[in-house]
């Protein structure tokens, strides 16, 4: 952590700017805060009108302090504020926390004041917090640097749990829901504008506290995804999970977010592939962040997804297997000599093949479940342990339930939830420190998070080799035209269909007789960069002559455009299985992003389609199509064949890499379609536009 992070996050000194006596006030709340909850630095109160406030010494300004405190929060506002953090600047005060609002979310004008009050605070040496934020809070040493009035509502409790988020709202939420569940949480931060500090900045700081186990995210923009990036790449290194929501995922939402923090919007499905690609886990809501918690506080890293279901319910172990299904997490398949060691434990109507249904005998033998539990996780192919208790209640020894599962869970270390809507049922298990849920739907959806983010985490992404950044043909037009979009792609190693550039009508009727016809006959033209709209393309030309004809009027087409005649390209028709999309763009945010998915002229309108940051290879693109909708086509369907998907991946490899290596060459490449074969028919570009940065 860097010594000005530190001094906002483990201050010796504080300064509050529009302290109040009133606890109630913004400017009463930090002071009250500190002194409660054992802040051992000094407080500074400044405020002129007093000569004392909450029993400290006031002071008249910043300067008339006797030292430059490393913290400053600044509660007065307008012209008030902006005065305040240049004085603090002057006073060599090393972080300042501005709450006043009306800054870069008000409009242009404030975004103009915001990023010079920021400006010339960075270069005196002092980072800024906000404006419009809630505010710090380190629970470990009593920093709270905040006035939320949350921390009224539910008492504090240190605890191994960060909260970095943009929205003051939202950290204060999320406190309050794991709060709720009984968890203690130790960082509380708010960002709000982000004029100098960003989400980014505060998780590095806090991934670095080695008592935090779980660190959760609140954006509404990512301001700085390559801090994000090394924080992520830290917090796996020391196998802490990120769990992140990042708001405005609707047009509407990115609206929103705009007016609420200034920011800008990233696209969304970019946003999805940059946690993917740094083991950060998204979910739509702190409610959904408080949900998983405890599960990822056990520590647990489950090794796959085979779930193991165990109710005294035949329904609720049919809802069960229902539920595993919707969460991919695939029933174990216990082996005979487990169901046998089951089955010898169970009354003999009961079933002891997975979902375990243990019947109501539980009411008469309370040591069911630590019967059972014991034989199962033997077997190899658990991994996953989900125990549903629709009813008890009088003459169940649910204590006994809840002391055997927390013994199973000690001795095997495997994730084991519970589902219990009883009050009365649940309590013992959450006693014991049992992660335990209302329903089915949250418990599995809880493990299947788990699960599937422990993959995350666990992914390596080898890096790119270095390679030189591809010649460009001579020009300075936007795009390219085909014929060089074409060659482009042929000089780093993808596939093209055989074509020919003809400058006359004699050329296009040679070029048909050398591609080998039947062709395609398309005028090519920087200036035209979507040709069908015009109708430049010709598909099925069977002859030679054709060809040239074809050459006559596309020539003259382009004339009547105002475009610049630069050819005709006569291709080979090409016909594969199904046609794919490939696509790569220099994101302002993320860098290079490389698309792939359903290809042809509907792309627009289906967007079947998966997000890759690089680097990648072909393993991380095939595991990306079988999220597609039309993954079950890549095995074949109804007799076809299948797909020559590695042939598919090579081609997006070459893309990604072809992008990643022009910054400030390519802006976008667009492969469409992409002519995929059946199983080592091979792959085919037969179209492509790149487009100079």
């Amino acid at each position: 952590m860097s010594d000005l992070l530190e001094s906002a996050l483990n201050p010796k000194s504080v300064a509050v700017i529009g302290a109040s006596e009133n606890i109630h006030k913004i400017g009463g709340r930090p002071i009250y805060y500190m002194q409660k909850h054992g802040f051992a630095g000094k407080i500074y109160p400044i405020n002129p009108a007093r000569e004392e406030v909450q029993g400290l010494k006031s002071y008249a300004s910043i300067a008339a302090l006797p030292e430059a405190p490393d913290l400053a929060l600044v509660i007065v506002g307008g012209e008030k504020a902006v005065a305040a953090v240049d004085e603090c600047a002057a006073r060599g005060v090393k972080s300042a926390v501005v709450i006043a609002s009306g800054f870069g979310e008000a409009g242009e004008e404030g975004r103009e004041v915001q990023k010079a009050m920021a400006d010339r605070a960075r270069a005196a040496g002092m980072r800024l917090y906000g404006p419009n934020t809630q505010g710090l809070a380190n629970f470990g040493n009593g920093a709270i640097a905040g006035f939320s009035t949350m921390f009224v509502e539910v008492p504090p409790a240190d605890g191994p749990i960060g909260v970095v988020s943009q929205s003051g709202g939202m950290s204060a939420m999320a406190y309050g829901l794991l709060r709720g569940r009984g968890l203690g949480v130790r960082h509380v931060h708010a960002t709000g504008n982000e004029a100098d500090v960003t989400v980014s900045d505060l998780a590095w700081a806090v991934a670095h506290d080695p008592d935090v186990k779980l660190l959760l995210l609140y954006l509404e923009n990512i301001a700085n995804p390559g801090m994000l990036a090394r924080t992520a790449a830290y917090a796996r290194e020391r196998d802490l999970p990120i769990i992140a929501v990042k708001a405005g995922r609707s047009e509407s939402g990115q609206k929103a977010a705009s007016s609420h923090t200034g920011s800008l919007a990233n696209e969304d499905r970019a946003v999805d592939a940059f946690f993917r690609h740094h083991g950060i886990w998204r979910v739509r809501d702190p409610h959904a962040q408080a949900l998983a918690a405890e599960a990822y506080l056990k520590g647990w890293r489950p090794e796959g997804r085979r779930l193991v279901v165990i109710s005294n319910s035949g329904a609720s172990c049919v809802m069960g297997a229902d539920a595993s299904e919707e969460f991919g997490l695939p029933l174990a398949e216990l082996s005979a000599a487990t169901r046998q060691d089951v089955a010898s434990r169970l009354p003999g109507f009961a079933t002891a093949t997975n979902p375990i249904d243990i019947t109501a005998a539980l009411l008469s033998n309370s040591g069911l479940f630590g019967d059972v539990l014991p034989a199962v996780a033997q077997d190899p192919a658990a991994d996953l342990f989900f125990i549903n208790i629709p009813v008890a209640g009088a003459g169940y020894d649910v204590e006994a339930f809840a002391n055997d599962t927390a013994r199973f869970e000690a001795a095997t270390g495997k994730p084991v939830v519970v589902a219990a809507w009883q009050a009365s049922v649940a309590a013992p298990f959450k006693a014991r420190g049992i992660p335990t849920y209302v329903n089915e739907t949250e418990a599995l959806g809880v493990l299947a998070q788990l699960a599937s983010h422990t993959a995350l985490m666990r992914q390596v992404h080898a890096p790119w080799p270095e390679v030189p950044p591809p010649s460009l043909p001579e020009g300075r037009g936007r795009f390219l035209n085909e014929a060089q979009s074409l060659s482009l792609l042929a000089a780093h190693g993808i596939p093209v269909v055989a074509h020919r550039l003809c400058r006359s009508a004699a050329e296009a009727r040679d070029a048909w007789g050398a591609v080998g016809g039947p062709a395609v006959v398309k005028a090519c033209s920087a200036d035209v960069p979507h040709k069908s709209e015009h109708g430049l393309v010709a598909l099925y030309v069977d002859s030679a002559d054709a060809a040239a004809a074809l050459f006559d009027a596309q020539w003259a087409r382009l004339a009547d455009l105002g475009a610049a005649q630069e050819g005709v390209v006569v291709a080979a028709m090409h016909k594969g299985r199904h046609e794919f999309m490939v696509g790569a763009r220099h994101d302002p945010v993320f860098g290079p992003v490389v698309v792939v998915g359903d290809g042809g002229k509907y792309v627009e309108a289906l967007q079947d389609i998966a997000v890759l940051i690089p680097p990648f290879d072909a393993a991380g693109v095939h595991a990306a199509l079988k999220g597609l909708r039309i993954a079950p086509l890549l095995e074949g369907v109804r007799g076809e064949p299948p797909l020559d998907v590695a042939a598919l991946c090579a081609v997006v490899v070459a893309v990604g890499r072809l992008i990643a290596a022009a910054p400030g060459g390519i802006a976008s490449i667009d492969v469409n379609p992409v002519m995929v074969g059946a199983r080592g028919e091979g792959a085919m570009v037969v179209d492509a536009l790149v487009e100079r940065h």
